[in-house]
């Protein structure tokens, strides 16, 4: 919201926020700024559609859910933008977005193909500890089925600094990642 308002990112209006964390803070934001919010949580979806059998009918049904809650609130160009985000998107969801032109993109605190999916700060920061690498980063990148695994827009390289802990690193790369995304949300928004 803020780089849109100093103009950092360009062309662009935010029509909508979802979030599957009740207490996400980027809700509050949207709502103090009049921009519609929906909260969208897999088991809260589970609990009001006990017509789904199993975990996989319930994953499918959340997933087309929030295609379909995305592509009705869909502009002539829209980009769909996960940020903080804690859910594998699968084909049920990416698969109607595709088809109606809908680009996704994904901001990740790892180097591409490294420490894709959860935790990866705490991953790269132990294998520093290890010796395995000397330096970690984020990137914004392209969703794709695969994790974290499309083809990246933004990828900012960072140095693992020697005696600082894993939350001092983890402090630095939340500092990178949001230049990275705003880079990375233009960069989209221009190849559209």
């Amino acid at each position: 919201m803020d780089a849109i308002k100093d103009g950092k990112i360009q062309d662009a209006e935010i029509v909508q926020v979802i979030s599957n964390r009740l207490k996400a803070y980027g809700l509050q934001r949207a709502r103090n700024a009049g921009i519609p919010t929906d909260y969208h949580n897999l088991k809260k979806f589970g609990q009001e559609h006990p017509e789904l059998a199993n975990e996989d009918q319930i994953r499918q049904g959340y997933d087309q859910a929030l295609a379909d809650k995305i592509l009705n609130n869909q502009r002539e160009r829209y980009l769909v933008v996960c940020a903080g985000w804690m859910h594998i998107l699968s084909p049920v969801f990416l698969d109607p977005l595709e088809r109606s032109s809908v680009p996704i993109i994904n901001l990740h605190p790892a180097l591409p193909n490294a420490f894709n999916g959860i935790d990866a700060i705490e991953r790269a920061y132990h294998a520093f500890q290890e010796g395995l690498i000397t330096k970690t980063g984020v990137m914004v990148h392209y969703v794709i089925s695969e994790v974290d695994a499309g083809k990246p827009l933004v990828i900012k390289e960072l140095d693992i600094v020697k005696d600082e802990t894993c939350a001092q690193l983890e402090q630095r790369m939340h500092s990178l990642e949001w230049l990275a995304l705003v880079e990375g949300v233009q960069l989209a928004i221009t190849n559209m």
